[in-house]
């Protein structure tokens, strides 16, 4: 698809900017996610997108029909990235504690590695057919978890005097947490994180 060059000026504040505008398709979309996650989707037009990239509306559809198509390109990167976790043989043989800890730490790195992505879907409420479809993906990847939870509690490999229920939203509390302070260029690397995430799920904090 040819690019569209528009020279203009986004303003002030705008995270993602530049004086000379060449824009595609993928440009756009990661100016947009960012316009959503800090403005909220429902609160976004394409006339704020448009303010945001520094171009013309019309030539926003140059390259996409609707924001609605953004949010769909911009969930389908999350939601794929962590279903394409449960793909893996990693997620589906062995015991079940080791394919927990295999999906807790894909999962991590989907939320460092599509950090943007990843955090609009955690702000979706579910407002639009769109939403609520893509929050229903993401049900059904939660439930694969917390089936995974309880099948470690039966074999004994994690611990059976708290409810299951409550591990599995301990779990999914501390993973979404990380969109509040992780940064891609902050001191802590990716790999730390997912680090630190199984350490601290299945050995808590407590000197031993």
């Amino acid at each position: 698809m040819t690019d569209t060059t528009v020279t203009g000026t986004a303003p002030k504040g705008t995270a993602l900017k530049a004086t000379r505008h060449n824009h595609d398709q993928e440009s756009i979309l990661l100016v947009a996610v960012d316009v959503f996650n800090r403005h909220g989707y429902d609160a976004t037009s394409m006339g704020v997108l448009a303010e945001n990239l520094g171009i013309t509306k019309s030539a926003i559809y140059h390259h996409v029909p609707s924001k609605e198509y953004l949010l769909q390109l911009a969930l389908d990167r999350a939601l794929g990235g962590l279903e394409a976790i449960l793909d893996d043989p990693l997620a589906e043989t062995g015991p079940a504690v080791d394919r927990l800890m295999f999906v807790l730490r894909s999962a991590t790195g989907v939320l460092t590695d599509q950090l943007p992505f990843v955090t609009l879907l955690l702000r979706l409420r579910g407002n639009t057919e769109l939403e609520r479809a893509a929050l229903e993906r993401r049900r059904a990847f939660n439930k694969v978890i917390a089936e995974l939870v309880d099948e470690a509690r039966a074999d004994g490999a994690i611990r059976s005097d708290i409810d299951p229920r409550t591990t599995t939203r301990l779990l999914f509390g501390m993973i979404g947490s990380i969109v509040d302070w992780y940064r891609p260029d902050g001191p802590v690397s990716a790999n730390a994180v997912a680090d630190d995430v199984v350490a601290v799920a299945f050995g808590g904090v407590r000197a031993r």
